[in-house]
């Protein structure tokens, strides 16, 4: 796929059907995410796939932005306590959301290049979700992404393009 039809055709899924996404479709996608750039390449994101039903029903529980019933749910989190450690106070608070960030949009388009559809939330409770997964302490769930085969394609919304755009300094 062309990476111009990646990005303009990308969409928000929130209707699966039920059918099982397979195990070595969803390792390209983690593969994709890990070829993210990461701030002073200091890659402390982990990834945390859920294909499990009864799990995703339950991580539903807690995270109100996901709807449908994807085939997979995969947690983009960050040791935050290596990224202090790697890059202070910025890398904790800023470099390691942006790259949880990257990485997602890397597993979107890897995913929407698969003919899957994808759902980025962030309407969750934190602590619940890392309760679930059992992830350690200073392991945080940043973003969970709904994944499986659409049941729709949505159109695309409108793009704001009118005075969006400066050269060299601002105009206002």
């Amino acid at each position: 796929m062309e990476l111009w039809e990646a990005i303009n055709g990308r969409r928000s899924v929130r209707a699966f059907n039920d059918r099982p996404v397979e195990r070595d479709i969803l390792e390209r996608l983690l593969e994709a995410a890990i070829w993210a750039p990461s701030g002073g390449n200091a890659q402390t994101w982990q990834f945390v796939v859920v294909t499990e039903s009864k799990r995703i029903r339950s991580i539903k529980t807690v995270s109100p932005g996901l709807l449908g019933d994807p085939a997979a749910v995969i947690a983009v989190c960050q040791d935050l306590a290596e990224a202090r450690a790697k890059g202070g106070a910025l890398g904790e608070t800023f470099l390691a959301p942006v790259d949880a960030a990257m990485a997602t949009e890397n597993l979107l388009l890897a995913a929407y290049a698969e003919g899957l559809g994808t759902c980025v939330i962030a309407s969750f409770h934190r602590g619940a979700v890392g309760r679930l997964l059992d992830l350690p302490k200073g392991v945080e769930p940043m973003l969970l992404i709904s994944v499986g085969w659409p049941a729709e394609r949505p159109p695309a919304p409108p793009r704001r393009k009118d005075d969006i755009v400066s050269f060299e300094v601002y105009n206002a």
